[in-house]
């Protein structure tokens, strides 16, 4: 399982605290490797979001604080980040992708395709800048 913690600057893992996920889409709430996710309905014009607790918020609707991500682990951020492509319907190449997002309702193979808003193209610049200042890539 992967962990989805805040880093806390002293990089103690027992202060970690987990990342709780709230994930838009159809109907109903599903657990998701230990992540909460809640479904609900959005127009057909608009990808599924992806929700997070924490002050994080959806990814498709305003710019996440760099300040929030710089609080994330490089294990969130990558989640955070890849979350965004799944919700687009990337089909993920990478065992670790795969194994946690699935490709099962993908649809885009090339990058490159998918169709960003302004904020969750906006919102996976600022997670690649905060992870190369940290090192996570």
């Amino acid at each position: 399982m992967m962990n989805l913690s805040h880093d806390h600057g002293s990089g103690d893992a027992a202060s970690a605290k987990p990342l709780q996920l709230l994930r838009k889409g159809r109907s109903g709430v599903l657990p998701f490797l230990g992540l909460v996710m809640a479904f609900t309905a959005l127009p057909l014009d608009n990808a599924r979001a992806a929700c997070f607790e924490d002050g994080i918020g959806c990814t498709n609707d305003h710019y996440i604080p760099k300040s929030r991500l710089m609080a994330l682990s490089c294990d969130a951020l990558w989640t955070v980040r890849n979350t965004i492509y799944d919700e687009r319907g990337y089909c993920f190449r990478t065992a670790r992708a795969k194994d946690l997002f699935s490709n099962d309702d993908c649809h885009v193979s090339n990058a490159a395709d998918l169709n960003f808003n302004k904020y969750e193209r906006g919102n996976i610049d600022r997670i690649v800048a905060v992870e190369r200042v940290k090192g996570c890539r």
